[in-house]
Order: structure tokens, then sequence, then C-alpha cells
């Protein structure tokens, strides 16, 4: 069998967003992941559905996978023909045994490429607001494990020159090893009052820094009950986090926030969230899909001078019924088109079908100013349209004297299976607010939970509700959830400023050098 291919790839220091673009497209293409136990679940989300995940994470208490396990299960699986990606915390080639399994590959004659990842290094301490580099402080910094080997005769980090060496130390996996570290740099000649910074889970919404000088951080990290992983930072940078610090007081910093989808591709709500520090953990309630009657539309012969598409979700219904009717978009050669909104006009021009006229609003003012000098007397539009009617466009249209025929395009599907993840965050009191951005959400998630989960009633006690308007809020209320922020206004961000209102003000970090 021809031997399959390797990417040894970084994940980067833990938030999803901050894995490469190329790193992405590897695990779009995987029929293996190897993952770390540092990697966001949320990256294998991009995987295929065909795809065998295989956790080798290796914990601190357990060793359920040796690094020689992970090799040969890499030439394994190559040698089946598969692609494999080995996806690892942080950059590979930077403390993470990657040159090692590269090697391997090449003994085994398997084909393989490296892609780095942005390295824990310096995007940990970046997240916690500290620069490892600053003209007024350093010019060099150093790159250390604070945890070598155990069978090793003499250690090979040279405590002694790194003291009297770079202004600023990086210091990986050291959290047991601490209180020897520190005595170590003091010892060779560094000041017991050296700033010193621990930074834990960086880059995620559970981020804890604690911060103290060579002096005393032993002791506050048994104070604080500090656990690793941790990066170390010892250096006067460490000062600049009083004023530097930009992303634990953003005001969702900390929160988890569960968002039923009824739509495929990117989440307005989900981008907002995260932008403000929040994580936003989507999952599909239900899908769209087009209705019996347009079907029944579009089966039958018939030539229409106009597709007046009335939402986005439209756009989507259309192509999936030419897939399941056989059709050939070839068939509508010719046919003019028009959209309500710019997120309708970009979907079909995602598809490749050229807009004559849009609305970038939604009012039928601005469409029909758009059509006007290309719309004429006696044509044949097809309105494609949600739950709403559309009454007020197709009569504004049949008045010029078109002749206008309405189909409801679309309508959603629950679908079920796809809510584990966030089922088993509920479990785990692990998720802090649900946010509904409509009252069909409400509805499918609903359903969702009740099939799939008994106790799912008792599951939303523990939780807190936040609804886009009235209408949102209502269904919730009438599927027994108590609701606790209604935007307003009744938008995204709204609704995200209704969440942000209700915490209490961000969390400072757990000790600071003034303490």
């Amino acid at each position: 069998m021809e031997k399959g291919f390797v990417f040894i790839v970084g994940a980067g220091p833990g938030a999803p967003g901050l894995i490469t673009v190329k790193g992405k497209e590897a695990l779009e293409m995987a029929d293996v992941v190897l993952y770390d136990r540092l990697v966001s679940p949320r990256l294998l989300e991009s995987v295929p559905d065909h795809c065998e995940k295989i956790d080798v994470g290796k914990r601190p208490s357990s060793n359920r996978w040796t690094q020689q396990e992970i090799n040969r299960t890499l030439v394994q699986k190559a040698g089946e023909g598969k692609t494999v990606v080995r996806l690892k915390g942080g950059d590979p080639f930077v403390f993470g045994r990657g040159g090692e399994e590269a090697a391997t590959l090449v003994q085994a004659g398997v084909p393989f490429d490296v892609i780095p990842g942005i390295s824990s290094v310096t995007a940990v301490p970046a997240y916690a607001g500290i620069p490892v580099t600053h003209r007024d402080y350093n010019s060099s910094f150093a790159v250390v494990t604070g945890h070598e080997r155990p069978d090793k005769k003499e250690p090979s980090v040279k405590w002694k020159h790194l003291a009297k060496g770079p202004e600023t130390l990086v210091i990986l996996m050291g959290v047991s090893n601490l209180d020897y570290i520190c005595e170590q740099l003091i010892q060779y000649g560094r000041s017991p009052e050296t700033p010193v910074a621990l930074v834990r889970w960086g880059s995620r919404i559970d981020q804890e820094t604690l911060t103290g000088t060579l002096s005393d951080i032993a002791e506050r990290v048994i104070i604080h009950s500090f656990k690793s992983p941790a990066v170390i930072i010892v250096g006067e940078v460490v000062r600049e986090r009083e004023r530097l610090s930009w992303y634990e007081p953003k005001p969702l910093f900390g929160t988890r926030i569960l968002v039923p989808r009824t739509r495929q591709g990117p989440s307005v709500l989900s981008k907002t969230i995260e932008f403000l520090g929040g994580e936003a953990v989507e999952f599909p309630v239900a899908c769209i899909r087009p209705t019996e009657g347009f079907l029944q539309e579009m089966s039958r012969e018939h030539s229409w001078d106009w597709l007046l598409f009335s939402h986005v979700s439209a756009v989507d219904a259309f192509f999936r019924a030419l897939g399941e009717l056989e059709k050939d978009i070839r068939a509508w050669a010719g046919v003019k088109v028009a959209a309500i909104g710019d997120k309708t006009a970009k979907a079909l021009q995602e598809k490749g079908v050229c807009v004559e006229s849009f609305a970038a609003d939604d009012r039928v003012e601005t469409l029909l100013e758009a059509m006007e000098e290309r719309i004429a007397p006696g044509e044949e539009v097809l309105l494609l349209r949600g739950r709403s009617r559309r009454d007020e466009l197709a009569e504004s249209l049949r008045q010029v004297g078109c002749r206008v025929t309405e189909t409801k395009a679309f309508g959603a599907q629950t679908v079920f299976g796809q809510s584990k993840e966030a089922i088993r965050l509920l479990l785990d009191r692990k998720a802090d607010w649900i946010a509904f951005a409509s009252s069909s959400t409400v509805r499918h998630f609903s359903e969702v939970l009740r099939l799939e989960r008994p106790d799912g009633e008792e599951l939303l006690h523990s939780i807190q509700i936040a609804c886009i308007g009235p209408e949102t809020a209502q269904a919730a209320g009438e599927s027994g959830m108590r609701v606790d922020v209604e935007a307003n206004p009744h938008t995204v961000e709204g609704l995200v400023e209704g969440i942000s209102r209700w915490l209490p003000e961000p969390k400072e970090a757990l000790a600071g050098l003034a303490d």
C-alpha cells in the first residue's frame, strides 16, 4: 500500500483562533489526528467526519502514551496510506519533541511537513501584558526548560550563566521545580527582588497570572494553590504588566457562553463574544431545509425573469433544492438575481452568482430603488422568502407591473447528536451562559435537550440565559427557562452588552508585586 503523509502541526498556545491558516488546512485533510492534552478541543471540529481522533496527551500522573508509542502510531497510520496530523500545543520544535517524531519519520521513510505554531514562549506572556523584550529593560531573552529528563547525570540548564546572562528568562514546565529554580538564580547573582510572573492556561478564558519576586514567588504558589501548566517569566519586563494587561480586563473575560445555532457559517454573536474576551461554544440545533412547497416550485418548468432572495438562508435553501432535485444551475442562466441585505448578496457571490440588484439594508424602498432601472412591467419574479411574508415587497413589485410568485423557501429542521460538548459543559457546570439569538433557536434547543437528556430542565437551573428580544425571551419562558437578560436594543451588540453588565467587575491578578 502506498505510504501516507504526516503533518507535524503546532496548535498554538491554547486559544483555538491562534492556530495558523496552514495548520487548519492540514486538519481539514486529516484521516487521523493524534493530539496532546493542551490542545483546544474546538480545533478538532475542523477535521472531516471520517477522521480518527486519538488523544495521546501525557499527563503528570499518567503515562498512558509513551513517546515511543506515539512514534510507532505515526508510522503505522501513515503506512496504511492515511493523511496523519500530529497536533501539538505551541510550536512542535520548541520543547515539543517534534524533532524526535520527525527523526522517526525520516528513519521509516515517511514523508512529512512541519507546520510551526505560535509558541507559548512569546504568546503567553503577551496575553498577560508582558513583552519578552522591551527597550527600557532588556535586549535579550532566553528560553529554558524547568523540567529536564530525570535520567540526566548532569543538568544541561546552566543556571549560573543564566543568572548573569539574558535579562529576561522564559521558563517552560517549571512550576514543580520553582523553588529550586529561584534558589539557583539568587545563588548565582540575580537580585531576590527580581520580578517574576507565572501565567497558567495562557490565552484561554481561564488564564491566571500570579506575580511576585524571586524571593517570594514559590511561597505565593503554595498560598494561592497555583498549579501547572504555566509559563514562568523572570525579569524587569514583568513590571510592564501593570499598564499593558489587555486580555484579563476585557468585559467577558473568564465567561464561557453556549451559542446554539440554526445556520452554518461564521456567527457575528460568537465573534463579538470572543472579541470581548469570552469563549463562545457554538453547536448546531437545527439545519436549514428547503420547504416542500419550494421544492415543488423549483421542479416545475417555468421561465423566470428574476429570482429575489429575501434572506441569507434562502440562498442555502436554493442550492440544497438544486441538489435534491438533481437540477443544474445552468438551467437558470439568464435569470436576473436580486437580494435583500448585504449578507444575502455576499452569500450569492460566494456561490458564483452575479447579483444584479441588492439592498444593503432590510427596507423594501431600498431594493425597489436598486431595481428601478433594471426591472420592467410584465416580468416574472419568484420571491424566495422565509417566515416573513414580505407582502409589502410583493405588492410594490406588482404595482410596477411585475407578476410575482411568493414561496416560503426554507424552514429549520431540528438536528440531534450535535450538542454533546454543550451538554457535557452543562453537566460539569463549566458553562456560564446560553445566548439565544432567535426564538426558533430556543425551540430547537429545547427539543434537543428534551430528547437527549431527560434531566435537561435541571441542567438549566445552574446556567444563566440571555435572549436577543421579547419574542425570544417569551419562547424561552414557555420552554421552562428563567431569562436573566433580555437585550436592549434587540441586537447582537445589545445581547452581549446585557451579559457584560450582569457580570461582576473583571477579576484582578491573583497577586501583584505590591502585595
